[in-house]
């Protein structure tokens, strides 16, 4: 999208964006005008914070973004995506800083990364923007299903991910056409995660008085049981009633549970013992911090076609952002931890609801968690799970920040006054 010639002389950053969001949560895809990064994905990560962190305030802050935005850097050189272990390397911005997991933006990016390629077999075709925001789209390969004939005809194309965590394998269902080939937005994306892992079960966090919230107090109780689950990043895992509130997530307090899932995370991580026996990653120190707190409800929500029940949360994520999606991350924990406590065995798909997929379409807006092989995360047994959801685009945008524009570099509104209630 060209920026109005009359904007040229007042333009001191500009930003391309692809906008997409899966199952509601939003993905901003910065595929142009991020600085120049270089060396391994986990040091342009560490450049990202130290150097332009500025950046990724300018269009996750208000006033382009908000509380609740969330966004993808595309990396096309990486370690290995320049081995030819990945296709493209992806950073994931969040409104307190870089995420080193994302189910979500991991199906978004990925449908985009095969849309890129609709008119690849065109030998006329100029040098597109296509080409250009993605270098390696002629590394994906289309594999038609079985039976299919017509002109458009069905198949799957797999697309590896290199986020922070590792390399992701995604598997986009694609229509070929006449020039290429094409997502096909009626069937679900699929990736396989990252190694992931039950941490702890059944855990005490203690909750010292001046972090106690209300309902924890009038009950008279001192501290919370939780779970410890990793999925490329580590999630501490609660009911409701856990927290003292109503069983129940239908129409919940979300202003309470914002206040006491931020004092169970500030809890758990002031408890040195907790934080060093738990958030332990034998591979990736950079990985061990404690992402979410994610509020479940056991049982609820209507079952995808396939699956054999279905589960329902909400996710309080890096600085108490909330998704709107399922959380595919936050699938991945709960699916190791289901299967570490005797719940899930291999090959038992299980559907995930986040609140706005219970309330909008029934079971189709939920995710699909599936233990696919168990697997060594160093001396701890895990599991790889298969996570499936839409993706759907939203809008194509123009970021611009003028020379003297303080606010422009984006702001937190609501740092202004206190989140206490």
């Amino acid at each position: 999208m060209a920026v109005p010639s009359f904007l040229g002389t007042s333009i001191r950053r500009e930003i391309k964006t692809i906008e997409m969001h899966t199952s509601g949560e939003p993905t901003r895809i910065v595929y142009a005008g991020f600085p120049f990064l270089t060396g391994t994905l986990l040091e342009q990560r560490a450049a990202a914070k130290a150097h332009h962190d500025g950046v990724r305030k300018s269009i996750i802050h208000e006033p382009r973004g908000h509380k609740d935005m969330y966004g993808a850097v595309l990396r096309p050189h990486t370690e290995h995506v320049d081995s030819s272990a990945a296709h493209m390397g992806v950073l994931f911005l969040t409104h307190e800083g870089y995420s080193t997991m994302c189910g979500h933006a991991t199906l978004a990016v990925s449908r985009l990364l095969v849309d890129c390629c609709a008119s690849i077999d065109d030998p006329s075709s100029p040098l597109s923007q296509e080409e250009a925001i993605f270098p390696q789209r002629t590394a994906l390969q289309f594999v038609p299903s079985e039976g299919t004939s017509g002109e458009d005809i069905q198949g799957d194309v797999e697309v590896r991910l290199h986020v922070p965590c590792g390399v992701v394998r995604v598997v986009v269902p694609a229509v070929r056409t006449h020039s290429g080939f094409r997502a096909d937005s009626t069937r679900r994306i699929r990736y396989l995660s990252v190694p992931s892992f039950a941490a702890a079960t059944d855990i005490t966090v203690a909750i010292p008085l001046a972090l106690q919230w209300p309902a924890l107090a009038a009950q008279g109780r001192t501290s919370v049981v939780a779970d410890v689950a990793y999925g490329g990043a580590f999630y501490l895992f609660v009911t409701a009633t856990a927290l003292g509130f109503p069983a129940s997530l239908e129409a919940p307090d979300l202003a309470a549970l914002d206040e006491a899932t931020r004092k169970v995370k500030t809890a758990f991580n002031a408890d040195a013992q907790l934080k060093q026996r738990y958030l332990h990653h034998p591979d990736h120190a950079d990985l061990q911090f404690m992402y979410s707190v994610f509020v479940t409800e056991p049982g609820s929500g209507a079952a995808a076609p396939g699956t054999q029940g279905a589960d329902t949360g909400v996710c309080f994520f890096a600085d108490q952002q909330v998704d709107r999606s399922p959380t595919g991350s936050g699938v991945q924990a709960r699916v190791a931890l289901a299967v570490a406590k005797g719940q899930r065995s291999m090959g038992q798909s299980w559907t995930y609801h986040s609140l706005l997929s219970r309330a909008s379409e029934g079971s189709r807006r939920g995710f699909v968690g599936t233990p696919v092989e168990e697997v060594a995360v160093g001396e701890r047994k895990g599991v790889r799970v298969e996570v499936s959801g839409w993706a759907n685009y939203t809008g194509v945008a123009t970021w611009v920040v003028e020379e003297d524009d303080d606010l422009g570099e984006g702001f937190d509104f609501e740092a202004l006054g206190s989140r206490s209630r």
